[in-house]
């Protein structure tokens, strides 16, 4: 696609950008999507940070949701910081230090306990 029709699909030029250099990654062989399900879990978010416009959050949110690794715990997720300050009560969101404390209780099923946090989350919104 080009930009203009990137664009109107509500693609920024940055995010353009990032898609076609993902492309182009998967396309040279230089990221293989199948073979990361071998890697544990620092090789995936070596081999996806690499990428130009993968970040840490993108890595993580990768591991849980499309690998399905049953101990992520995205301390960078904002829904994710929201929903344990409210069903803690907390005064606030916790930053990404004290949530990976929080955390440390639901070890080694953190990913189920993110799950469950982001389904209150959506839930106290009204959103399914």
């Amino acid at each position: 696609m080009s930009d203009a029709e990137l664009l109107a699909i509500g693609f920024s030029r940055q995010k353009a950008r990032y898609g076609r250099a993902l492309a182009a990654s998967i396309l040279d062989g230089e990221l293989d999507l199948d073979a990361l399900d071998a890697l544990d879990d620092d090789g995936v978010q070596v081999a996806l940070e690499a990428v130009p416009g993968i970040g840490r959050w993108t890595s993580t949110i990768y591991l849980l949701m499309v690998l399905g690794r049953p101990d992520v715990w995205p301390t960078g997720d904002i829904a994710l910081a929201t929903a344990v300050a409210q069903a803690k009560g907390l005064p606030g969101r916790p930053d990404p230090q004290t949530l990976m404390q929080i955390g440390e209780a639901w070890r080694p099923w953190r990913s189920v306990a993110a799950r469950l946090f982001w389904h209150d989350y959506l839930a106290r919104r009204g959103r399914t």
